[in-house]
């Protein structure tokens, strides 16, 4: 295999392995060294996960896939997140999140997560952000945005430069 991992790193997750009694307890906490390391988990970084904790690719495979938080490609430097749940769509999310495709060349009916071509934002549309009551919500990285109007959503796209 290819793909390494830093010394670092893997003195890290060799560490973080310490800490549960059986070695697949930490597939998550794995994962999410990795991702955070690389910015997103390739088939590669699942290969190595499941060869480090002694598990087979599928055991990996069907985590990244089934949790939301795990990216399987690379993602903008700043990461848009609009909430979509019902408050939120009541709230205007669809428009917030034609509006910001549109403002940065996406396409607002694609599925998934979108990048800029110069890989600088992704916009995507993501489950409850747990603030109903400021409809429409969104992030960006780790910034939380309530009542976000068009505006307002061109005001953070703007700071991000």
């Amino acid at each position: 295999m290819s793909f390494t991992v830093p010394a670092a790193v893997e003195g890290q997750i060799d560490e973080l392995i310490t800490h549960y009694p059986v070695k697949r307890s930490a597939s998550l906490m794995v994962l999410h060294a990795l991702q955070e390391h690389f910015g997103y988990l390739s088939r590669e970084a699942m290969e190595w996960t499941a060869a480090k904790l002694g598990l087979q690719p599928i055991n990996i495979y069907e985590l990244v896939t089934f949790y939301p938080m795990f990216r399987q490609e690379p993602i903008g430097k700043f990461h848009l997140k609009v909430c979509r749940t019902l408050s939120c769509a009541l709230g205007g999310s669809h428009e917030l999140h034609r509006h910001l495709c549109e403002k940065l060349g996406l396409d607002a009916h694609a599925h998934g997560p979108q990048t800029t071509k110069d890989g600088q934002f992704t916009v995507e549309f993501v489950e409850c952000l747990a603030s109903c009551g400021a409809a429409p919500v969104m992030m960006c990285n780790d910034d939380f945005h309530e009542g976000v109007t068009a505006q307002k959503a061109e005001e953070i796209v703007a700071r991000c430069g």
